[in-house]
């Protein structure tokens, strides 16, 4: 089982991580005419694929703890653990898209990424306290702005824009408490009893995430918070490269979390969770550079994206020196 062996090795795959779910969703952006509850099913199938294809690859290099050998040998509670923080991850990320759309990027990122931030690490660490407390949380800290900061460009953009509802902030509140929820879930997993290893934890998050669609999102499917009410047959008649796309996307998602749990094995949930969670920074660097969304935007929009990006590499920095004053 392939796991990191020095600080650096984590710390790139950390990165690695943020990288993969802040862009995920530029798939989404090049289908055509595709309701997001429909393409969801295709991208939560391609997360658990690819987490099964990290498991008896890279998961089973040999030894007492790859991926067949840990499942047999963990406890049922650490599977059940690993499911229910998948469960509980696909129902905020499915909250998080809708209050995307109901509250916009400016409202949805400081609030739901906001919470969740500050929730996931509290708890991890309460479960798995590794790393400096006061460095990790002056890390969290200057995550917390980046992401808040990130909002603020965006809000330059919806300037005159309509008034942000009750129930949209409800939405971005229960999806941060939700996305903050999953990660003690996932300590537990990895490290109460015989634990699962990191890629048995992705596949059992994973499949967690599949499991909820048929609920939460055949839910949504008919009953969703924006648009009209969709049916499984416009599933059936989309274009076969939005499919693809879907699963690509999943895919693309599937990896970052696949690394994130392997960092955590090196260097706590806490920390691991802390860098990752700073994935609007990369979302908004592909948003500028990309898909031109800051193109004609007015000089605080590219203060605030500056800021940004700063706060997140002071952020970054003062993790790496939350571990190392631990170690």
């Amino acid at each position: 089982m392939f796991t990191p062996s020095t600080f650096a090795a984590a710390m790139t795959m950390m990165v690695a991580s943020t990288i993969c779910w802040g862009s995920w969703a530029n798939t989404y952006k090049q289908t055509r005419n595709y309701r997001f509850e429909l393409f969801y099913w295709d991208y939560v199938l391609g997360i658990v694929l690819i987490s099964l294809a990290f498991a008896v690859t890279l998961g089973s290099t040999g030894g007492p703890d790859s991926f067949v050998a840990n499942v047999r040998a963990a406890d049922r509670s650490n599977i059940a653990w690993a499911l229910v923080g998948g469960f509980i991850f696909n129902i905020a990320n499915l909250l998080l898209v809708a209050a995307i759309d109901m509250a916009g990027l400016a409202v949805a990122f400081p609030v739901a990424i906001g919470i969740a931030l500050v929730e996931g690490v509290v708890l991890s660490y309460a479960l798995q306290p590794k790393g400096d407390a006061m460095m990790l949380a002056l890390g969290v800290v200057l995550a917390l702005l980046a992401v808040v900061a990130d909002g603020k460009a965006y809000g330059t953009l919806q300037a005159g824009g309509s008034a942000v509802s009750r129930k949209s902030i409800a939405v971005c509140i229960v999806s941060g408490l939700l996305m903050g929820a999953f990660a003690p879930f996932v300590t537990r997993a990895m490290t109460a009893g015989h634990p699962l290893t990191s890629y048995s934890i992705s596949v059992f998050f994973t499949l967690g995430a599949l499991i909820c669609c048929f609920f939460v999102n055949v839910y949504f499917m008919r009953r969703p918070l924006v648009g009209a009410p969709v049916s499984f047959s416009g599933y059936f008649t989309q274009r076969p490269v939005d499919h693809l796309l879907g699963l690509i996307g999943g895919a693309i998602w599937g990896t970052g979390t696949v690394m994130n749990f392997v960092a955590a094995s090196f260097v706590g949930v806490a920390i691991s969770y802390a860098v990752g969670q700073a994935a609007p920074m990369v979302a908004a660097l592909w948003g500028v550079f990309v898909w031109k969304e800051f193109r004609g935007a007015n000089p605080a929009a590219r203060w605030y994206l500056t800021a940004t990006f700063v706060f997140y590499v002071l952020a970054l920095f003062t993790i790496a020196r939350a571990y190392n004053a631990a170690a």
